[in-house]
């Protein structure tokens, strides 16, 4: 919560701020069931990786579904991230690429107090697109999920024995939009 009311946010200090929210409790939950079943350290060393880099592109992709999704199958409103600027991975990078008029505007209806809904929302989601932000979102979110099943993929365990978290990794990241 500390986290909303600083001015400036870097893309690597939301992504440490991610890490500490949700990625690090998965991580943690698989890392003590590997320590509870005796499970050598790499091994939950892995799983914990595993669990804090899908926690993180869960994350992302939140965002992204905050921003695009289908309200209805998301089970939020869309656009609230933007009408209550929230720092997510999307305002960030649009923050630290806008230039010119682009930052201008942007920076115009986070500070406004009073506009319409749906209007911010469309024009935020205008200059998200112009820069390409929703690409560059999920393409970190890609990059996170493949390194957590590379984590997986590591665990000294025969492919059959880690389907079950393959099947989790992969539900988690087909949410519909």
């Amino acid at each position: 919560m500390n986290f909303e009311s600083l001015e400036s946010v870097s893309i690597d200090e939301y992504i440490h701020m991610i890490s500490l929210k949700t990625a690090v409790l998965l991580g943690c939950s698989l890392s003590v069931g590997a320590i509870c079943a005796n499970a050598p350290k790499s091994d939950s060393d892995h799983l914990y990786e595993f669990g804090k880099n899908l926690g993180i592109a869960f994350q992302l992709q939140d965002d992204i579904l905050g921003a695009y999704g289908d309200a209805e199958k998301f089970g939020k409103q869309v656009g609230g991230d933007i009408l209550s600027n929230k720092k997510t991975f999307l305002l960030i990078t649009a923050l630290e690429q806008a230039k010119g008029e682009t930052a201008i505007e942007l920076k115009n209806w986070i500070q406004s107090k009073s506009f319409d809904a749906e209007k911010k929302v469309t024009a935020v989601k205008q200059i998200f697109d112009s820069l390409s932000i929703r690409s560059q979102a999920e393409a970190a979110m890609n990059s996170f999920f493949v390194t957590a099943m590379k984590h997986l993929e590591a665990i000294n365990l025969p492919s059959a024995k880690k389907e079950l978290l393959t099947d989790f990794a992969e539900k988690l990241m087909v949410r519909d939009r």
